[in-house]
């Protein structure tokens, strides 16, 4: 059974970080493929950053380009999301995604996440 757990979220003032994990369970590790997204309180729910399997590529939202980072440790089988200098708009729930096939690039296209988290609170305070 595959599992996505999130953790990290929290309230940070603006131009603070945090960093977002996402512990995974039940995943083929070496074909399998991550995502954040996040969704805004009366906003749909939007991409964040993707890597292909293994972390090789990534992509990321314009919006965070430069002050997020994705990462994974293959040993622990966590994906990260590390995320500087926040602003207010990055309010929001985060959800970690999985992908478990056609892993040889990445993409923020919903759809094609087969298997979502609960999601995380982050809160950005001015």
């Amino acid at each position: 059974q595959v599992q996505l757990v999130e953790s990290g979220g929290g309230t940070v003032e603006v131009g603070g970080s945090l960093r977002l994990s996402c512990a995974t369970s039940g995943y083929t590790w070496r074909s399998a493929c991550f995502a954040w997204f996040r969704q805004a309180p009366g906003k749909d729910r939007e991409g964040v950053a993707a890597a292909s399997a293994g972390g090789r590529l990534t992509t990321y939202n314009n919006a965070v380009k430069g002050r997020f980072t994705i990462s994974q440790d293959n040993s622990q089988q966590v994906v990260y999301l590390q995320m500087t200098n926040l602003k207010p708009d990055d309010t929001a729930t985060y959800f970690c995604a999985a992908r478990v096939e056609q892993c040889n690039f990445a993409t923020l296209i919903q759809s094609w996440q087969h298997h979502w988290g609960q999601g995380t609170q982050v809160t950005v305070s001015s």
